[in-house]
């Protein structure tokens, strides 16, 4: 018994540490540039989706806010529904409709050329709508007061909005904008479910031919850039502390 335990260690140990090493190491410095320029080039996908969401989605969410606070209720409720529909519901969902509907709808798979598009209408979509509930919160927290001494002043509600709340709405929800923003960095990867070619499905094309390490290397890029953007949010509140609850 001793000796067939033996004979196992001695066939099968240096094996699995061979398979072991050649999953989780590259063999030649040649494929570790090789692959980390492919993942580079997958990163930059995910830059693009990440920059152009937020270009489009912060304002659009603010738009949103003003809409579920109007005074109009037809418009009021009807934002609030739509807002709590994409709340309820899963990215990846939305992400699939947004793909699938016009191709099944309309016979007209207007996304089958461009996957990307289809990726960020959904996520420009998606963020909006919870930006514009952090808006909304950050919006009705500051006092009516504010609103008087503008008045006061004889400014218009759009400057009283502009020049007195707007800065104090930033400083009273940029803890939950920069979540909501880290959040994006990782919910990007969502969009291999229809091929766009972001840094995971990158990966995931070398652990099909056994490599797993390209896989944990992603790991790198995505705790450098969030790292960054906490420092970059850090430096913004500290630029915003005059603004005392």
């Amino acid at each position: 018994m001793l000796s067939s335990a033996t004979q196992w260690f001695t066939n099968e140990l240096p094996m699995i540490w061979e398979r072991f090493v050649n999953a989780f190491m590259p063999d030649t410095l040649e494929e570790f540039n090789t692959i980390a320029q492919s993942l580079w080039g997958g990163f930059l996908t995910t830059l693009e989706l990440f920059a152009m969401t937020l270009l489009f989605a912060l304002p659009l969410g603010l738009i949103i806010s003003f809409g579920s606070m109007s005074k109009f209720g037809p418009l009021k409720y009807i934002t609030k529904v739509f807002v709590w529909i994409i709340r309820g519901t899963p990215l990846m969902l939305q992400i699939f409709i947004v793909f699938f509907i016009p191709g099944i709808v309309f016979n007209n798979p207007i996304f089958k050329q461009d996957r990307f598009l289809a990726a960020l209408i959904t996520f420009v979509i998606n963020y909006a709508c919870y930006f514009s509930e952090i808006y909304r919160g950050g919006i009705e927290s500051i006092s009516v007061g504010q609103y008087e001494a503008g008045q006061v002043l004889g400014m218009t509600k759009a400057q009283t909005f502009f020049h007195v709340v707007l800065l104090q709405v930033v400083k009273r929800i940029l803890a939950p904008i920069s979540n909501e923003v880290i959040t994006l960095v990782k919910d990007t990867s969502l969009v291999r479910v229809i091929s766009v070619i972001e840094i995971i499905k990158v990966a995931e094309r070398f652990s099909s031919q056994g490599l797993l390490w390209p896989l944990f290397f992603t790991s790198i890029y995505y705790l450098v850039f969030n790292g960054l953007l906490t420092l970059l949010f850090g430096y913004i509140e500290k630029k915003l502390s005059y603004f005392r609850a």
